[in-house]
């Protein structure tokens, strides 16, 4: 019988691997001091994130390690968003402060958590995702019950936290949707935050009785502006961290071209290629950004739904026109599936959002059929889709 040790591929790649080739050049590429623990140069941590501005950076020849890095390369820019932003957030973490990114759903908080500690220790994956089930064990430590009954409390038995095993590795820790937890589970942050330490009182008169934190160990928290009265963070723990707002993307050409770029991979991933024209995508990103802002584009009011019109749904739309695209060619044109799943992705917490989306229908679509688009003339007729 054959055995095969091949690994099954993978949906998502964590960003470390994802983007491995860039980390390992920006590594070699700039040799400036770097704090304790830290995989690369603050300098260097931005320009993974924001991107070389499509300057190609070159490496020295004694840094190629046998040829094993490029010459050259030009860093892709992986956040939109203000580079300022970007550098408070690297600074925060130079400082071993605790940082805190909130906004709106789906303005790629975690997806910034993520790039953040891939380019500071390496590692994204020490994470605790926060729910109203989430016990103060996620971010202290648990058992091994088998072990604990058969050898009682010993450090073999304990079971490490992600926050406790980046607090003995010098590593950035994860927290996200932290504001889901309950007030008591957020509370054991404080102290760790604090102390910079965890007291193990089962392994009391041991030298393992208390986890220290290394160099290097800090905390990066998300939270979603809808979900701050789920769980209320206390003013202690507040102080403990610096807060940064992350915003929609201001422009709308930027907007398009993300969409556009994660749209295509997410249906490159399901096997096919993605075929929505650029009118089409550009008619999607319109309606969100009117619906999200209250104000088209033309400066006409638009009645906001309840729903947030995140870049991030905007995207799931576009995969699902790609997909309809790809795999069911038999359903007609593209566009005429728009309305659709324009409904599916208003229609979530408000029954009254969908006439609010009738409203927009009959307000600025109709506009714009009015004013000669055949796009939008073609959008107004599907208006019985929302039905």
């Amino acid at each position: 019988m054959t055995v095969t040790t091949e690994k099954p591929a993978r949906q998502i790649l964590p960003a470390e691997e994802r983007y491995a080739a860039e980390l390992a050049f920006l590594a070699a590429h700039d040799d400036g001091p770097r704090p304790p623990g830290w995989a690369l140069t603050p300098s260097a941590a931005v320009t993974f994130v924001c991107g070389s501005a499509g300057e190609a950076l070159t490496l020295p020849p004694a840094r190629r390690k046998d040829g094993g890095l490029p010459a050259k390369l030009v860093i892709a820019p992986k956040f939109v968003g203000e580079r300022a932003l970007v550098e408070r957030c690297v600074v925060t973490l130079a400082g071993e402060r605790g940082l805190l990114l909130v906004g709106e759903p789906g303005t790629a908080k975690s997806m910034l958590s993520e790039l953040l500690a891939a380019a500071v220790s390496g590692t994204s994956e020490l994470t605790v995702q926060g729910t109203a089930g989430t016990t103060e064990d996620a971010f202290r430590y648990g058992w091994n019950y088998a072990l604990l009954l058969a050898q009682g409390p010993t450090p073999q038995a304990l079971v490490a936290s992600p926050v406790l095993t980046a607090m003995r590795s010098g590593r950035v820790a994860r927290i996200e949707e932290v504001t889901r937890c309950l007030p008591e589970v957020q509370d054991a942050l404080v102290s760790i935050l604090s102390d910079r330490r965890i007291s193990v009182p089962e392994l009391s008169g041991t030298p393992d009785a208390t986890a220290a934190a290394v160099p290097g160990f800090t905390v990066i928290a998300t939270a979603n502006l809808r979900d701050r009265g789920v769980s209320e963070m206390s003013a202690a723990l507040k102080r403990r961290f610096n807060f940064e707002t992350v915003q929609p993307i201001a422009d709308a050409d930027a907007e398009t071209a993300l969409v556009r770029t994660q749209a295509t991979a997410a249906v490159q991933r399901a096997g096919a290629a993605f075929g929505v024209d650029d009118a089409v995508l550009d008619a999607l990103v319109t309606v969100f950004r009117d619906l999200r802002t209250g104000r088209s584009a033309e400066g006409w009011d638009v009645e906001r739904p309840g729903t947030v019109m995140s870049t991030a749904e905007a995207v799931h739309v576009a995969s699902s026109l790609g997909l309809a695209r790809a795999y069911l060619p038999g359903g007609g044109d593209v566009l005429d599936l728009v309305p659709g799943h324009l409904l599916g992705a208003v229609r979530k917490d408000d029954a009254a959002d969908h006439g609010r989306l009738l409203g927009y229908w009959d307000g600025p679509v109709r506009r714009r059929a009015e004013d000669g688009s055949a796009l939008w003339r073609r959008l107004w007729d599907l208006r019985e889709n929302l039905r």
